[in-house]
């Protein structure tokens, strides 16, 4: 069996495996001013994405999924037409 995590074989909670990689305002405080969080949800909340990020006023998550939506939707009629 494959240990991944390097765990020893035991299975890690997605905490301790999102641990290292979390995005929070302390990580964003190392970018730009006028940076632009994204992600393509959805998302671990307070594992993979700190809350204070996903709901920060630098955070286009929201509008993101929303447009995301829309493709999807036109997608989805383009291949139902005859």
């Amino acid at each position: 069996m494959s240990d991944k995590h390097g765990t020893g074989g035991r299975i890690c909670s997605a905490a301790a495996v999102f641990a290292s990689y979390q995005i929070t305002e302390e990580v964003l405080s190392a970018a730009k001013e006028d940076v632009i969080f994204m992600h393509p949800l959805p998302a671990h909340h307070g594992e993979e994405v700190a809350d204070d990020v996903l709901y920060s006023p630098c955070s286009a998550v929201f509008d993101q999924a929303e447009n995301r939506m829309h493709i999807q939707k036109a997608l989805l009629a383009e291949m139902l037409v005859d």
